[in-house]
């Protein structure tokens, strides 16, 4: 499948993104393990969020979709059953690494295994961790990659220091800290997305927060919620990026989850000197939500590092496509995260932006961008990454001439409605 975008002059308007994909992930999972009827509004139906979905029905949870409503009748804690097919994770690193703490707090065997991409991903930062609360996992190359088997049950707590700020790591290990003896801990160098923290508390689940530090205490009594979930802020990005690029823009996106833990792009777009505000800010299920306004804003290089990185590691693709068009250099350093995701996303962004006449350089954790002003429309190719499919659509709405952007149905896993949203500005 092919997109094809052609440049425009400005974008004006009010839109909506999808449902916020780590929330939606995190509302199935944890609507599974309480007690009674959890239902869920503005989920995505993206292709990630659905193969969450597919394996909760293979291990007894009944779950329906009712246009944007799901509605998952919940078993608890010791409800789940064993699943009698491989629990097929697709192309999502979020379903497989917190299932696999998940199952390794049940008493059954489970083996998950993903698509092409995802089995070349590192798996082991989770698997070691849970080995050491007392669970068994085999699979290739000493269980670093799937597929993976898992002989869940019996685990004891931990107090875990993870040597990366790592979402999927720290609720792959809060989940199996519901099934331990004791109290469960982790400690991270930054702080990474806290979507699964503010979940447990939504559900009632006692937990301790301290400075990049969040314990457990096992097996606690969980009840069906109700969950609304906001516009994904990673989605908006796209966007926001597109509107500050595009002279004369005005853009407003509205009910967008504006988590201190997914805003890093915020900050550093304002200190770029982007036109943002943020509007109507409201909590909605523990989670801050708001209208954010975007006008056209002439943008300068700036150097990216530190703590600011583990929130917005994804939306470096559309980053530096901003650093393409902005005035100066821009640096991205300690991001080597970017080289195991769905794609080697510095190798790509260079390579494809390459292609539109930017000035990019990969590091081994990051990139240099020298600003020209100004790209070229170019076949681009996806990689079979959303991100970077998108991040390139970005580029070709500011480019000269018409961009095609090649495999871009990978677009499905977190933003079905992309082009559509995007033809409509």
């Amino acid at each position: 499948m092919e997109l094809s975008v052609k440049p425009k002059d400005s974008i004006k308007g009010e839109i909506k993104v999808p449902g916020d994909k780590s929330i939606s992930h995190r509302a199935v999972i944890f609507g599974a393990l309480a007690r009674g009827v959890t239902k869920v509004h503005g989920f995505l139906p993206g292709e990630d969020t659905w193969r969450t979905v597919e394996c909760f029905r293979k291990m007894g949870i009944d779950i329906q979709r009712e246009q944007d409503l799901v509605v998952i009748e919940g078993k608890g804690l010791k409800g789940l059953q064993e699943p009698e097919d491989v629990l097929d994770a697709g192309n999502s690193g979020t379903t497989a690494r917190l299932l696999m703490g998940l199952l390794a707090g049940n008493p059954f065997y489970s083996v998950i295994t993903g698509d092409l991409s995802l089995k070349k991903r590192p798996m082991d930062r989770v698997v070691e961790p849970l080995k050491k609360m007392g669970a068994v996992v085999y699979g290739r190359q000493g269980a670093n990659l799937l597929p993976l088997t898992v002989m869940g049950g019996n685990l004891k707590g931990i107090d875990y220091l993870s040597p990366v700020a790592s979402a999927q790591v720290k609720s792959a290990l809060l989940l199996a800290g519901l099934y331990a003896q004791g109290t469960t801990a982790v400690t991270e160098p930054y702080l990474s997305r806290d979507h699964t923290e503010r979940m447990m508390k939504h559900f009632g689940i006692n937990i301790k927060k301290g400075e990049n530090r969040v314990e457990v205490e096992g097996f606690p009594e969980i009840e069906g919620k109700k969950i609304e979930v906001p516009g994904d802020f990673s989605s908006a990005a796209y966007f926001m990026v597109a509107a500050s690029l595009l002279p004369g823009s005005s853009l407003r996106i509205l009910k967008v989850g504006v988590n201190p833990t997914r805003t890093g792009l915020l900050e550093v777009l304002k200190e770029m000197g982007a036109n943002i505000t943020l509007e109507k800010e409201r909590i909605e299920n523990e989670e801050p939500v708001a209208d954010i306004k975007i006008g056209y804003a002439p943008l300068k290089g700036v150097e990216i590092k530190g703590d600011v990185i583990p929130r917005l590691i994804d939306e470096i693709p559309v980053l530096a496509v901003a650093a393409s068009l902005a005035e100066g250099e821009t640096v991205i350093r300690e991001a080597s995260e970017l080289r195991v995701k769905e794609s080697d996303r510095i190798d790509t962004m260079e390579k494809e932006l390459k292609k539109m006449g930017a000035k990019i350089r990969g590091l081994p954790d990051g990139l240099v961008i020298e600003g020209t002003g100004e790209l070229k429309g170019a076949v681009c190719e996806s990689h079979g990454d959303h991100r970077i499919a998108m991040a390139a659509a970005v580029a070709g709405l500011a480019a000269r001439g018409e961009t095609i952007i090649k495999g871009s149905d990978c677009i499905n896993i977190s933003f079905p409605e992309f082009p559509k949203t995007l033809k409509s500005l």
